[in-house]
C-alpha cells in the first residue's frame, strides 16, 4: 500500500471531521492524537482485510495463540515505524504546530500484561506478522490492566491503570460475533437412542464474551494480524424488574458480576475469591476463543476433521490449558464426535509452551473450585484422568507415586501443566538449559513415555522495535558500518565483528551511549529527583520482582560497596548508577518488601556525602514496555542474577545485549546460550551452575556456613536489623538465615554473594579500560541475532507448528 502525503492529509482531515467536526488544524492536541491513531487503524484493517482475503483463499494453515498475557506497549510510534510512515506524518503534524514525539508521549501503555510471558507474546505476534504468517492472538481485555505502581514511604502501592482511556483507540469491538459461556450450574445427564451420553447443562450463569480487536502490524510487510481480546459482559446490563422495585443495586449485580471478571489482570489469588475469579478469566478466554476458532474453521472448511491440518492452537504457558477440556467439549457435544475421535483431534491440534520450573508456576486448582465453576469441563478432565490412569499402569505398573504426580487430578486439585503434557502433541522449553531440566527433572516422567513431543526454541525478541525503534543512533550507525540488511535478517549483525578492534567504532559506540544515558539521567530527574552522572556506569536491573530473580543480591551487594566506601572514602572505585525498575504481584509480600529495601538502600546511599560521586541507587517506580524502551539503550551492566536453574530464559538479556549492555550474570536461562554466543571474556560470570546448585541442595545447604565464611557478608547482614537503613528488615533477614518462612535462603542468595561481588569488581575495574569495555560491548550487539524472535517463530513453525514455510 502506497500512500502520498495528500492522500493521508485527506484522510487526516476527514477522521476529524467526521470524529469532531473541525478540520485538522482547528483540532486540539487530545484531539489529533486520536485522528492520527484512528487514521493508522484504518489504514491497518485495509490491509488486514487484504492480507486476510489472500491467506482465505490459499487455506494456509493458521495459528492461534493463546495467552492470559500480551504486554503490547503503545502502538502509535510501532506501528508508523513498520509501514514506513513515520516521516510522512512528522512532516503533516510539523506544519500544524506538532510533532509525532508530543504524540507519542500522550499514549499510554496497554496494560495487557506483567511481564517476561506477555511481552514475548506481542514480540512473536509483531515477528510473525513481518514474516507474513497468520497468526491470531487470544487474550482478556483487562479494563484496568495489572496496575500502576507507585512508592509511598518504600512500600508498593497498587493502582487502577485506566489505560482504556487513551488507549480503546486501537481496539475495533465486534459485538455481532460475541459468544456466550457458562459458568457454574450443574450438569443433568442421560443417554440418547443411540447410548451415547447427552449432557444437559442447567442452572448457569450467563456470561457474554465479547471481543475487541487490535491490529498487529508487520516491518516492511504486506501482512496485517490480529489480537483478539475479550470483553465480559452479562446478558443483561439492567434487572428492570428489579429496578422497578426500587433495589437499584440489585439491578446492576448480574452485570456486575460479568464484568468484573476482565476488569484487572491477575487479581491476588491468596484467598478463595481471587483463585474462582482467576479461573472464570481463564475459562471465558479459552471458551469464547475456541468457539471463535471452530466457527471460523467450519466456515473456511466445512469439516472439524481437518482441524490439525489447518490450525494450531498454541497454548502459551498454563493460562489457556482449559483449552483440552474445552475443545473436547465442543467437538462432543455440540459437534457428536465420539470420545476417541475428539481426543485424536485435540491432540494433535494443541501445542504447548512451558515458562517456568517453579513449582508455585505450574497452576494447580482446588477441585471443588473447578467443579463449582465449571462442571461439565470437570467431567471431561475426569474422564480425561482415569484414562491417563489406565494408560500410565501400562507403564509404571504400581508405583503408584509417580503415577500420582503424573494424573491431571490428584490430591483433590487439577493440575493444569499435566494437563497439556498428556494432551499435547508439542511441549517447547524456552531456552536449552530450560528444556534440559524439562526432560531431566520435573517433566522427566513424561518424557520417557513420549519424548517425541519434546523440543527446544529458545525464546526471541523483536529486535525492530528494541533496537530499531528505542535505539535510533545505535541503528544508524549499524547501517553506516554494515548496511541495511541486518533489519530484515538479524543474523547480518554478525558483520560487525569485523570492527571488534576498532578505536573509532568504539569511540562513535560510546557517544551514542553517552547520548542514551544522558536522556536517561534527565527522566531519573524529572521521575525521582535525583540527580546521576551519565559519566558513572549504569548497571541496570529491570525485571519482574521475585526472589529467584535475586534483586535482593544486587541490593545486598551495594550495601557491601557502601561499607567500602564508608571504612576508606579514598578507595579507588568506579563510579556506578545502579538502576532497579520491577513490579511486585500485589500479593507477594516478600517481594515488596524486597522494594521497600532498594528504597531504604536508595535513601541511605542517595543522601550521604561520604559516597557522592562514587555511588547512586535509583528505584524508577511503574516499570513498564515504554519505560524500558528508554532504559534499554542506556544501560552499560545488564543484570542477570537469578539462582541457575530457575530462570527459565529470560528475554530482558537480550534487549539489553543487542543495545551494548554487558551481561553480569549466573550460567542460567538463555545466559547460557549468551555465554555461547560471546565467550567468557565478554560477560562477566558468577556463582554456581544448575548442577552445582543441586549438588548443594544435595550435601545441605546450610546459609549461615556462607556468612561465618565472609565478614563482609555478616556485616552487610546486619545492617538489615541495626535501623541505618531508617527501618528494620527482619523479615528478609529471616528468609535467608532461618525456616520462619520455609527452607532458608531458598535462592541460594547467600551462597552466591562473595562470588557476586567478585564479579563486580572485575566489571567494575575493566569498565575503566574504555577501548576493552566498548569492545565487549560491540561484540555482544554483534552476537545477538541469534535471539531475534523472527528465528525463534520459524522454528515454532517448523518444530511444532507443522508449518513448512520457511
Amino acid at each position: 500500500m502506497k500512500l502520498r502525503k495528500e492522500n493521508i492529509l485527506m484522510m487526516l482531515n476527514s477522521e476529524s471531521s467526521r470524529t469532531f467536526g473541525c478540520y485538522l488544524s482547528d483540532a486540539t492536541k487530545q484531539q489529533v492524537y486520536k485522528i492520527v491513531c484512528m487514521v493508522v487503524r484504518n489504514i491497518l484493517m485495509k490491509k488486514r482485510r487484504d492480507f486476510h482475503k489472500k491467506f482465505a483463499e490459499t487455506g494456509e494453515k493458521q495459528v492461534y495463540y493463546m495467552s492470559m498475557e500480551f504486554l503490547v506497549g503503545t502502538s502509535l510510534k510501532n506501528n508508523l515505524h513498520n509501514l514506513g510512515m513515520e516521516a510522512i506524518f512528522a512532516n503533516i503534524l510539523r506544519q500544524h504546530g506538532i510533532t509525532l514525539e508530543e504524540l507519542y508521549e500522550m499514549e499510554p501503555d496497554a496494560g495487557l500484561g506483567n511481564g517476561g510471558l506477555g511481552r514475548l507474546a506481542s514480540c512473536y505476534m509483531d515477528s510473525a506478522t513481518t514474516l507474513g504468517l497468520p497468526i491470531t492472538g487470544f487474550s482478556i481485555r483487562y479494563e484496568f490492566g495489572i496496575f500502576r505502581q507507585k512508592i509511598i514511604d518504600g512500600w508498593q502501592m497498587e493502582f487502577p491503570d485506566d489505560w482504556l482511556e487513551r488507549g480503546d483507540v486501537w481496539l475495533n469491538p465486534r459485538t455481532d460475533e460475541s459468544y456466550e459461556v457458562r459458568l457454574g450450574g450443574r450438569i443433568e445427564g442421560g443417554c440418547d437412542q443411540n447410548g451415547n451420553y447427552q449432557p444437559n447443562h442447567v442452572d448457569y450463569d450467563t456470561v457474554i464474551a465479547v471481543p475487541y480487536d487490535m491490529m498487529i502490524s508487520g516491518y516492511s510487510s504486506d501482512a496485517v494480524n490480529k489480537l483478539v481480546l475479550w470483553s465480559a459482559k452479562a446478558p443483561k446490563s439492567l434487572d428492570m424488574s428489579a429496578f422497578s422495585r426500587g433495589e437499584y443495586a440489585k439491578a446492576l449485580e448480574e452485570n456486575t458480576r460479568a464484568e468484573v471478571i476482565s476488569k484487572v489482570l491477575y487479581p491476588a489469588d491468596d484467598h478463595t475469591e481471587g483463585k474462582i475469579l482467576r479461573l472464570k478469566q481463564q475459562y471465558v478466554l479459552v471458551s469464547a476463543s475456541v468457539q471463535s476458532i471452530i466457527k471460523t474453521h467450519l466456515r473456511r472448511h466445512g469439516s472439524l476433521d481437518t482441524l490439525p491440518d489447518k490450525a494450531a492452537i498454541h497454548i502459551n504457558d498454563t493460562h489457556p490449558a482449559l483449552c483440552v477440556p474445552e475443545l473436547m467439549r465442543i467437538l462432543m457435544d455440540e459437534h457428536g464426535y465420539s470420545w476417541d475421535a475428539a481426543w485424536d483431534i485435540t491432540c494433535r491440534t494443541l501445542t504447548y509452551t512451558n515458562h517456568t520450573v517453579m513449582s508455585e508456576a505450574l497452576e494447580r486448582w482446588p477441585a471443588s473450585i473447578f467443579a463449582g465453576i465449571m462442571p461439565r469441563i470437570w467431567q471431561i478432565v475426569c474422564e480425561i484422568n482415569r484414562r491417563l490412569e489406565e494408560d500410565l499402569r501400562k507403564v509404571y505398573h504400581d508405583d503408584d507415586r509417580k503415577i500420582a504426580y503424573m494424573l491431571v487430578v490428584a490430591n483433590n486439585e487439577v493440575r493444569m501443566a499435566n494437563l497439556c503434557l498428556c494432551c499435547c502433541h508439542a511441549v517447547n522449553g524456552v531456552s536449552a538449559l530450560h528444556s534440559e531440566i524439562l526432560t531431566k527433572s520435573i517433566f522427566k516422567d513424561y518424557f520417557y513415555i513420549a519424548p517425541e513431543k519434546f523440543t527446544n526454541v529458545t525464546n526471541g525478541i523483536a529486535y525492530r522495535r528494541w533496537l530499531c525503534q528505542a535505539n535510533p543512533a545505535l541503528t544508524e550507525l549499524l547501517k553506516g558500518l554494515i548496511g541495511h540488511e541486518f533489519i530484515e535478517n538479524a543474523e547480518r549483525l554478525s558483520d560487525l565483528m569485523k570492527y571488534k578492534d576498532d578505536k573509532q567504532v568504539h569511540a562513535e559506540l560510546e557517544k551514542i551511549k553517552l547520548e542514551n544515558k544522558k536522556r536517561l539521567a534527565n527522566y531519573i530527574v524529572q521521575a525521582n529527583g535525583i540527580s546521576v552522572d551519565p559519566n558513572s556506569m549504569f548497571d541496570v536491573q529491570i525485571k519482574r520482582l521475585h526472589e529467584y530473580k535475586r534483586q535482593l543480591l544486587n541490593a545486598l551487594h551495594i550495601l557491601h560497596l557502601y561499607n567500602t566506601i564508608k571504612d576508606n572514602p579514598d578507595v579507588e572505585m568506579t563510579p556506578r548508577t545502579f538502576l532497579f525498575a520491577a513490579k511486585a504481584s500485589s500479593g507477594y509480600l516478600m517481594a515488596k518488601q524486597v522494594i521497600r529495601l532498594i528504597v531504604a538502600v536508595a535513601n541511605l546511599v542517595n543522601s550521604d556525602p561520604a559516597v557522592n560521586g562514587k555511588l547512586k541507587v535509583v528505584f524508577l517506580e511503574d516499570y513498564k514496555v515504554s519505560l524500558a524502551e528508554l532504559i534499554i539503550p542506556a544501560a552499560e551492566l545488564s543484570e542477570q542474577i537469578s539462582v541457575a536453574g530457575k530462570e527459565a530464559s529470560g528475554t530482558g538479556n537480550m534487549k539489553l545485549m543487542i543495545n551494548g549492555a554487558v551481561t553480569i550474570g549466573t550460567m542460567d536461562g538463555a545466559n547460557v546460550e549468551i555465554f555461547r554466543q560471546v565467550g567468557r571474556e565478554n560477560m562477566f560470570l558468577f556463582g554456581m551452575d544448575a548442577d552445582g546448585v543441586e549438588a548443594l541442595w544435595q550435601r545441605g545447604y546450610r546459609p549461615q556456613e556462607f556468612v561465618d565464611r565472609s565478614p563482609a557478608l555478616a556485616r552487610v547482614l546486619s545492617m538489615l536489623t541495626s535501623g541505618v537503613l531508617g527501618a528494620r528488615f527482619d523479615d528478609i533477614r529471616d528468609a535467608l538465615l532461618t525456616d520462619r518462612f520455609g527452607v532458608a535462603d531458598p535462592f541460594m542468595t547467600l551462597a552466591d554473594f562473595d562470588d557476586y561481588a567478585r564479579a563486580q569488581d572485575l566489571a567494575g575495574t575493566v569498565y575503566t579500560n574504555r577501548s576493552k569495555f566498548n569492545s565487549m560491548s560491540l561484540v555482544n550487539i554483534a552476537q545477538a541475532g541469534v535471539f531475534s524472535a523472527d528465528r525463534a517463530i520459524k522454528e515454532y513453525c517448523n518444530k511444532i507448528w507443522n508449518i513448512n514455510k520457511y
